[in-house]
């Protein structure tokens, strides 16, 4: 057998080991999750919990109080989080580093809290045990938990009718998407992790001498609890520098898979939960096969580009391995890549910048689609309902009547609702990408020239405004320039479609559901889907090919 045949069984087979997995819990996590968050009753520590912030739970807010909510925490988390890390080094366990600089503890404080975790710093070299036990993986959770809200309101706005635009409570909902979901499967997956060789310690960072009189460092770390909600909570913000490319975050093939595995889970696992919640299974069917459709194509491109070259040495040794941990392969690093960006997570297994053009086009495609295929935790349902909502409307204007979907009417303002948000995040990634290519505090951090150097900017900015993470390699960007300008495009790509979301959100729930007609489209079939998804692949083609033209496709081309 061929190298290259070789790489191929082997992607194959872990793709559909990982699709039995999570079909096997699709299902039963979908339920769980509906019941978590439909569920009346609190739960001792619940009750503790809201005692202690003096919020009462059953209170119904009306979407702008959810806003605020949601805005207030989370201003209150840039604050804290910014403070741990400018005053680490006068608090324990800080392992002898210094504190961040002011914008580098401005970006890391708003890349977390956005559920971004772009990292500009060496973990290994720049943060202490506290910074990243209590700031960042609190915050892996926190932030995961403020999507999942998110996502959870929306849906109550097409299942309530006439509500006062009421959609539930952000404290009890956050709190229960951390209690009784992010953290119970973190706790699992972190023992899985560390029976694969993950470590978990509070060891300090040790220099030793090696064998032939060498110096290296021994590193330490809890690592698995904050690898397991890194995965978990689509978070992607690596405890060493080379994220999950390192061995003590990621050492062996199986572990690769088992982070895929939960990177995955419930952002496909979330239709469920919403067609459930609306009272319509069928619903989430069709909103988990645009997102698995559009994901299988972003896989099957990114492994073929590794695959295909170019050149004669990725052939003979079975594919485009500059770059890449042999431990994984072609298979485990495309595998990687492609759930990494199709979701917001952001972590890396191996060098972005090294994939060839056409496969590093692919994963930055995936990015620009809006973080949708599945997207993040949350985030990638809400966004995708938000697309449904496009879609429905086109399908209206071409057979005359008034767009509806779940019986509820597309109207003026839902539909300048929806344009605003569809039109945000490609706002702020080219207009962050045309400052930086034309300023010389921009230019000073670009490593290559021509289209390649091109690619890098437009990647930065693209991460951070989709709210993704990983970088792709080659841009100095831990200046002042790029993290703040960084940090601005995560907040903007973060709260604006949020806030835009949440007002969708109460527009729908105010309104009295219709009942379906004979004129009414049905978005539970197969024609509904397909239109679903090239509605998405078109608005990002519509916004983005000039940019891409100038980067990726004529890299690829050249």
């Amino acid at each position: 057998m061929s190298a290259v045949s070789l790489a191929v069984w082997t992607a194959l087979g872990q793709v559909g080991l990982l699709v039995l997995l999570l079909a096997a819990v699709h299902a039963p996590l979908g339920a769980y999750m509906a019941r978590a968050y439909a569920s009346p009753r609190h739960t001792r520590a619940e009750r503790a919990w809201y005692r202690a912030v003096r919020v009462d739970p059953d209170a119904e807010q009306r979407w702008s109080t959810y806003l605020f909510s949601l805005l207030g925490f989370s201003l209150a988390s840039v604050l804290l989080l910014y403070a741990l890390g400018r005053l680490q080094a006068h608090l324990p366990w800080d392992l002898g580093f210094a504190g961040l600089d002011p914008a580098g503890a401005w970006n890391t404080a708003v890349s977390f809290v956005t559920n971004t975790n772009w990292q500009w710093y060496s973990g290994e070299q720049a943060a202490g045990y506290l910074l990243q036990m209590a700031g960042l993986a609190v915050q892996n959770f926190v932030s995961a938990g403020v999507g999942m809200a998110v996502a959870i309101a929306l849906v109550r706005g097409f299942a309530r009718s006439g509500t006062d635009a009421r959609l539930g409570n952000f404290w009890r909902d956050l709190t229960r998407g951390v209690v009784r979901i992010l953290l119970p499967i973190s706790a699992v997956a972190a023992l899985v992790l560390v029976a694969g060789g993950v470590i978990q310690s509070l060891d300090p960072h040790t220099a030793i001498t090696t064998l032939d009189g060498g110096r290296q460092a021994a590193l330490g770390g809890p690592v698995a609890s904050q690898e397991a909600i890194k995965e978990l909570g689509t978070n992607g913000g690596g405890f060493f520098n080379a994220n999950s490319a390192h061995p003590l975050e990621n050492p062996t093939a199986w572990t690769n898979l088992v982070e895929v595995f939960l990177v995955l889970l419930i952002p496909f696992t979330l239709p469920r939960t919403f067609g459930l919640l609306v009272g319509d299974r069928r619903q989430g069917w069709a909103v988990l096969g645009v997102m698995a459709g559009l994901f299988a194509a972003a896989l099957a491109l990114t492994t073929w580009a590794e695959l295909a070259g170019p050149g004669a040495a990725p052939q003979a040794a079975g594919a485009a391995l500059e770059g890449k941990e042999t431990r994984f392969g072609l298979a485990g690093s495309a595998l990687f890549a492609a759930a990494t960006t199709g979701t917001s997570t952001g972590a890396v297994n191996a060098m972005h910048d090294s994939l060839t053009a056409p496969g590093g086009g692919v994963v930055l495609f995936s990015m620009l689609l809006g973080e949708v295929a599945p997207g993040g935790v949350g985030a990638g349902l809400f966004g995708m309902l938000v697309l449904a909502l496009v879609a429905v409307f086109v399908a209206g204007l071409m057979v005359g009547r008034t767009p509806e979907y779940l019986g509820k009417k597309i109207g003026p303002g839902e539909i300048t609702l929806v344009a605003l948000y569809v039109l945000t995040t490609p706002a702020v990634v080219l207009v962050g990408t045309a400052l930086s290519v034309v300023l010389p505090q921009g230019l000073a951090g670009v490593q290559e020239a021509g289209p390649h150097g091109f690619t890098e900017v437009l990647y930065a900015f693209a991460s951070a405004g989709n709210n993704n993470g990983s970088a792709f390699g080659g841009l100095t960007s831990g200046t002042p320039y790029y993290n703040t300008l960084l940090g601005l495009a995560m907040l903007l790509g973060r709260f604006v479609p949020i806030a835009l979301v949440l007002a969708l959100a109460g527009r729908l729930a105010a309104q009295r559901a219709v009942p379906a007609s004979a004129g009414t489209l049905p978005t539970h079939q197969p024609l509904f889907a397909g239109l679903l998804g090239a509605v998405a692949l078109v608005v990002v083609g519509l916004t983005y090919v000039p940019a891409l033209s100038l980067g990726p496709i004529v890299e690829s081309l050249s």
